[in-house]
């Protein structure tokens, strides 16, 4: 959808963020459970997850830093939806999107699942 349409409509925009904040919920969610199940260590922030998984050689550096940031967008659609530039999530929906695709490739990569 280009930017103009999505500026215009709330609808749309509560739908993205919605689904955002549940997309990167999972990853986080799997994080967690991986991180625990397989006694990497206790997180002391749910950024410290994707650490351990790249300690540990689950994920790449980079994938690391990009999870971090999506955790970022997540705690800020979750705690300051208020203050979201709606520009930046169009952005951000449109090139990183795929990072998380890429995360659950790596997962399953790494599991061999």
């Amino acid at each position: 959808m280009p930017l103009d349409r999505f500026l215009a409509n709330p609808d749309v925009q509560d739908i993205v963020l919605f689904n955002l904040q549940l997309a990167v919920q999972s990853c986080i969610d799997i994080a967690a459970h991986i991180v625990s199940e397989k006694g990497m260590g206790v997180a002391g922030s749910t950024n410290e997850l994707f650490y351990f998984l790249e300690e540990n050689d689950v994920i790449d550096a980079a994938l690391c830093e990009k999870m971090a940031r999506a955790v970022g967008l997540r705690n800020l659609i979750v705690h300051e939806y208020g203050r979201l530039d709606m520009k930046q999530i169009h952005k951000a929906c449109r090139n990183d999107i795929k990072d998380l695709s890429v995360f659950a490739e790596a997962i399953m990569t790494a599991f061999k699942l």
